[in-house]
């Protein structure tokens, strides 16, 4: 079975409800995941917007998942796992919330980290994140969704 992260509140390649925006809850929708590598000990997740104006814009990154966790339920917590600061500056989940105009990407991604726990800073970036857990990643899901304004 590959590794694959999915929604129960959006199919792959569809729009993302507003509840999930900036426009709406501005909460985490629920994710799962199955079909984790052999040797997976932890996981990383990432919202990114690489159709941001100025490049790849960073929503949320939350690490250390264990690896006996499915998913994450909707709005899940910011106290709920380590979390690193997003690019609005804030810790934690930050929904979608392009400019007027047209659908931007949105790409949720899994990492599975052969690794229980990353060393990363009290304030560290989403990227920064994603760079220190490439060292260990054996494997990789990825779920995209849409949104506009």
């Amino acid at each position: 079975m590959p590794f694959a992260l999915t929604s129960s509140a959006f199919d792959n390649g569809q729009p993302i409800p507003s509840a999930y925006t900036c426009q709406g809850q501005n909460i985490s929708p629920p994710l799962a995941w199955k079909g984790a590598p052999t040797g997976t000990q932890s996981f990383v997740l990432v919202l990114e917007d690489p159709d941001a104006p100025g490049g790849v814009f960073r929503h949320w990154g939350v690490y250390d998942i264990p690896a006996d966790q499915k998913g994450l339920p909707k709005g899940t917590p910011r106290d709920r796992l380590p979390i690193v600061v997003n690019d609005f500056g804030r810790a934690g989940y930050d929904g979608p919330c392009p400019p007027p105009g047209a659908p931007h990407h949105y790409h949720f991604r899994i990492a599975a980290l052969n690794r229980k726990t990353i060393d990363v800073a009290a304030n560290a970036s989403v990227a920064s994140l994603w760079q220190a857990a490439q060292p260990y990643l054996i494997g990789e899901a990825e779920l995209i969704g849409s949104y506009s304004r």
